[in-house]
């Protein structure tokens, strides 16, 4: 998988970083937000280093792990027993708040959430 060594996330991917991790795929690595947000917010990242959702549109194999995201995504709401539902983010880009330049979701949850996003 191409990776980025100055990418914390990748880092974090390759074992080489510490991280709380919940789930672990070929494709996915997901793990607990060290500045929660709710009782649920884990970050789902690909292994493969791309910047923002917004680069995954042209990324090789983007299909598949834009598929992979959300297929992890799923398996960790249900193993974090989030029946009641949950929401998915991801930031893109400085003015939307992502601070990390590594394509990722977070999944937060585990109480009643507001329908208003701003």
């Amino acid at each position: 998988m191409s990776q980025n060594q100055n990418c914390i996330f990748c880092r974090i991917a390759a074992g080489e970083a510490p991280a709380d991790i919940v789930y672990e795929s070929e494709e996915i690595i997901a793990f607990r937000d060290l500045n929660p947000v709710a009782p649920t917010h884990v970050l789902l990242v690909p292994r493969k280093h791309v910047t923002s959702l917004h680069e995954l549109a042209d990324a090789p194999g983007r299909a598949a792990l834009a598929e992979a995201l959300l297929v992890a995504a799923r398996a960790v709401a249900e193993s974090e027993g989030l029946a009641n539902g949950y929401r998915l983010i991801s930031n893109i880009g400085p003015d939307g708040g992502q601070t990390v330049g590594h394509v990722h979701i977070h999944l937060i949850g585990g109480k009643p959430l507001s329908p208003r996003l701003i």
